[in-house]
C-alpha cells in the first residue's frame, strides 16, 4: 500500500495532460492531484482546522488534499470504475473505514438494463448524489468546500438505478445505501438507507436538482431516523457570469421512537465571473444553522449557528492545471473557535491556495 500511494503521488504531480485511452479494451486511465497550503490566523498548535472541516483541513503546511489514479471500463452495456486515493481529504473523510477501504475513492460496476433506453443499475462505492460540490476542487466554483458540503456525504456505497430519458434533460435515480457516508455499516446498525435524485437540465445554461436521504445512522437499538433534503440550481446568466443557489434541510428524531425532531438547514450562494479565458473570480456567502448539534456539536448555548464569506481567484495555467487563491472568514453566534492566544472567539479567518493537475 505504501508503494501504491507513493506511485500515486509522483504520478499525479508530474504528469501533464496525457489521458491514456486503450480503446481496444475499453479502458481509460486518468488521475488527479491537488497540493494546497492553508494559513489559519488562529495558528492551531496541532495544525488541524476546526473539526467540521473535512477538506483542506490542515493548517500552515504544504500538503496533498486529494490525489487519485482511476481506471474506467465502458462498453454499450457494462461500465465500471476503480480509483485509489490518498491525501488529507481521505484521512478526514474515511477515518471510520478500516484497512484498504481508507484508500477506495471509487469502486463500482454497472449494467445497462435496456438495449434501447438509458437505464442503468450500478453498485459499489461512488460519489454522493447529494450536493453541487465534490471532492475534486478544480470542478468546484470555490477552492474550499462550503460547510454544507463538508457536512453531508461526499461518497456513499450501495446500489442505484438511474434513468435518463432520450431528450437528456432529466436524470432520475433511486438508491439503496449503507448509510450516511459509509462503506462499512456502523456496528449494530441493521438499517439500510434510501436516497433519490431528480435532476432537470432544460438547457446548457440551467441545472436544477433535488436529492433526498432517508435513514438511520445509529445502532438499530437506538434508531433515530434522519430525513434530509438537498436542493440547488446552477444558472449561467451570461457567457461570463454564473450563479449557484443551494439549500439543505434535515430532520432527525430527538430520541429513538420519538415523534419530535431536531432540524438543521443551510443556504448557500456562489457568484462566479470569468474575467477572460484564464482568470476568474468567485464569492460565496453561506449560513449553517444546527442549534441542536445534530451534525455539528459544539456544546454551547446556541449550538452551531455560523455564517461564512469567501472570495476566490482562479488562474487557469493550462487546460489541465489551475492555481487558486481564497480568503475566507467564519463567524459564529457562540465562541466556538480559538484565537492565536488560545482564547475563545466567535470568528475564524484563513487563506488557502492550491495547485491542481489532472490527466
Amino acid at each position: 500500500m505504501k508503494l501504491l500511494i507513493t506511485t500515486l503521488l509522483i504520478t499525479t504531480t508530474l504528469l501533464g495532460h496525457a489521458q491514456v485511452d486503450t480503446s481496444a479494451s475499453n479502458i481509460t486511465i486518468s488521475g488527479y492531484g491537488e497540493i494546497y497550503y492553508t494559513y489559519d490566523f488562529a495558528q492551531p498548535e496541532d495544525h488541524n482546522r476546526p473539526s467540521f472541516i473535512y477538506s483542506h483541513n490542515r493548517s500552515n503546511e504544504v500538503n496533498l488534499n486529494l490525489g487519485f489514479i482511476k481506471a474506467n471500463y465502458t462498453t454499450d452495456r457494462v461500465r465500471g470504475n476503480l480509483a485509489l486515493a490518498a491525501g488529507t481529504y481521505m484521512n478526514a473523510n474515511y477515518a471510520a473505514e478500516s484497512g484498504v477501504l481508507k484508500n477506495i475513492y471509487e469502486a463500482n460496476m454497472g449494467f445497462k438494463l435496456s438495449a434501447s433506453k438509458n437505464l442503468w443499475v450500478d453498485a459499489g462505492v461512488f460519489g454522493s448524489h447529494i450536493g453541487f460540490e465534490s471532492a475534486v476542487s478544480k470542478d468546484c466554483r470555490a477552492l474550499t468546500r462550503s460547510i454544507l458540503a463538508d457536512n453531508s456525504p461526499y461518497y456513499e456505497s450501495g446500489a442505484k438505478v438511474t434513468y435518463i430519458p432520450d431528450n437528456g434533460k432529466w436524470l432520475l435515480s433511486g438508491l439503496l445505501l449503507n448509510g450516511w457516508q459509509h462503506i462499512q455499516r456502523p456496528d449494530g446498525n441493521q438499517t439500510l438507507a434510501l436516497g433519490t435524485q431528480i435532476m432537470y437540465t432544460p438547457s446548457a445554461k440551467v441545472t436544477l436538482n433535488y436529492s433526498t436521504f432517508i435513514g438511520n445512522d445509529k445502532p438499530s437499538d437506538a434508531k433515530q431516523m434522519r430525513y434530509f433534503h438537498n436542493l440547488y440550481g446552477i444558472f449561467t446568466l451570461t457567457d461570463k457570469f454564473q450563479t449557484t443557489l443551494g439549500f439543505d434541510f434535515g430532520m432527525e428524531q430527538q430520541a429513538s421512537g420519538s415523534t419530535d425532531f431536531y432540524n438543521w438547514y443551510s443556504p448557500v450562494l456562489i457568484l462566479r465571473y470569468s474575467l477572460n479565458d484564464r482568470w476568474a473570480i468567485a464569492g460565496r456567502a453561506e449560513l449553517y444553522h444546527d442549534k441542536n448539534g445534530v451534525i455539528i456539536a459544539t456544546g454551547t448555548e446556541n449550538g452551531f449557528q455560523t455564517t461564512g464569506y469567501s472570495l476566490n481567484l482562479d488562474w487557469q495555467l493550462h487546460t489541465n492545471a489551475v492555481w487558486r487563491l481564497e480568503g475566507r472568514i467564519l463567524n459564529s453566534k457562540d465562541d466556538i473557535f480559538t484565537n492565536a492566544d488560545g482564547d475563545p472567539t466567535n470568528t475564524n479567518t484563513f487563506v488557502t491556495t492550491s495547485m491542481a493537475f489532472s490527466f
